[in-house]
């Protein structure tokens, strides 16, 4: 168990400096179709749907690799 969370936190490190390097790859995160934005005045509604349904699948798809 502790290799698996040692390779997870560095996974995030790795992503994390990816994130600081090369902020364009990330664009999608949060603009994808399908996520409700509303705006009206001084109120912002951010409901981040389908980008949280890909996050939920890539997560699946890697915990199940580590769990084989």
């Amino acid at each position: 168990m502790a290799k698996v969370l040692i390779i997870i936190g560095v996974v995030f490190v790795l992503i994390g400096l990816a994130w600081l390097v090369f902020p364009a790859l990330f664009n999608w995160i949060g603009n994808l179709p399908g996520d409700i934005k509303y705006r009206s005045g001084n109120t912002k509604i951010y409901f981040p749907v389908v980008s949280m349904i890909v996050v939920s699948i890539v997560a699946t798809i890697v915990l199940n690799l580590f769990n084989r």
